[in-house]
């Protein structure tokens, strides 16, 4: 299976499926020096693991990492991260009933069509779990920024759920909610909406906003690396993502250029200018429903009823990782950059003969 890597400088790639042993990934093209430990990922793969309150899937699965390689005496040696996360709560005999089932909305059929087999238990390879590893990766790259005291942010929050919008984002309540809304009375309305609908059988779509702060300017290619282009191509990858906005987005459609000119984008050329980046993706519904009833037997599933909360984390990992990426490729945009010699060890080494 090709495409299982992302990045150009810093790639990360995953393996591993929903119902396997293990899923995992290897981090490539990180700096050596910088301090990493297991506790440094945990806490955004805690925000991102199932069965965190209601409104996510009830699988269980405490999600944590282990490094295997790549680090040494609490720093990154230069070569390749290796990460596994351990799958402890997956049922996959529920999925035995399903074996020969094409369930509406999900990968089943296409994969069979592509490979001529596929892995039934979750959706194999096609599961959102592998986001999971991810996650991980955008925690290194998090890392990096912060060891080269850069003041970028990423800020993702649940902004719409069919009619309940909301205008005036306080991004401090964000994590103080199940949700993952910027406003706590509109949390509660989306939250008693989820709700009503998991206990009829059914599920709902979200829109995320995503706010980049003090991104690093001069990032980007200006033709086909735009550093747009790769911020649409890193979230529609995520699974249930199905629509992205940059920007006005397709407001632009009501807009005439004289108002548009005067908006600050953040990118221009297809180059990041310093400002402040507007993202928005559209986040589809739940596929796997209990009003689906594909065969005898079949398991109601253990599926988010709105996938939003937990797609929170993911879409700023996405982001995080073409950050870290352009980032690393900017190094060498001008000569100017390598003006600066190599620093020697202050360790007095001896050569041994």
């Amino acid at each position: 299976m090709a495409g299982s890597t992302f990045g150009n400088i810093f790639r990360i790639t995953t393996w591993g499926e929903s119902h396997g042993k293990a899923i995992g990934g290897v981090v490539d093209g990180c700096p050596a020096g910088i301090l990493l430990s297991e506790k440094d990922i945990q806490p955004d793969l805690d925000r991102r693991r199932p069965g965190q309150s209601a409104v996510t899937t009830s699988r269980d699965e405490k999600d944590k990492v282990e490094i295997l390689s790549g680090v040494f005496e609490g720093k990154t040696t230069g070569t390749p991260i290796s990460l596994i996360i351990w799958n402890q709560d997956q049922h996959s005999k529920d999925y035995a009933a399903l074996k020969n089932v094409y369930r509406p909305g999900h990968a089943d059929e296409v994969y069979d069509l592509k490979y001529g087999f596929r892995d039934y238990r979750g959706g194999g390879r096609a599961s959102a779990r592998e986001t999971t590893v991810r996650v991980a990766a955008a925690a290194i790259a998090k890392k990096i920024f912060q060891e080269l005291n850069l003041p970028t942010q990423v800020i993702a929050y649940t902004k719409q759920i069919q009619e309940l919008i909301i205008e005036k984002p306080n991004l401090e309540v964000i994590e103080q909610n199940n949700i993952r809304a910027a406003d706590l009375a509109i949390a509660k309305k989306m939250e008693e909406r989820i709700l009503n609908l998991q206990n009829k059988g059914d599920s709902v779509g979200a829109i995320i906003e995503i706010i980049i702060k003090d991104c690093p300017k001069g990032l980007g290619e200006p033709v086909f690396d735009k550093f747009k282009a790769d911020l649409a191509k890193a979230l529609m990858s995520i699974n249930a993502i199905v629509g992205f906005e940059y920007g006005a987005g397709f407001a632009v459609a009501n807009m005439k250029g004289s108002t548009h000119n005067q908006l600050e984008t953040g990118i221009l050329g297809g180059i990041t200018n310093g400002e402040e980046i507007i993202l928005k993706v559209a986040v589809k519904p739940t596929s796997s429903l209990e009003l689906h009833k594909l065969a005898k037997g079949a398991p109601k599933g253990r599926h988010d009823p709105c996938l939003a909360p937990r797609a929170v984390p993911v879409v700023e990992a996405m982001c995080w990782l073409v950050l870290i990426d352009h980032y690393l490729r900017n190094q060498s945009a001008r000569i100017s950059r390598k003006k600066e010699p190599l620093s020697s060890s202050t360790a007095p080494f001896k050569r041994s003969h």
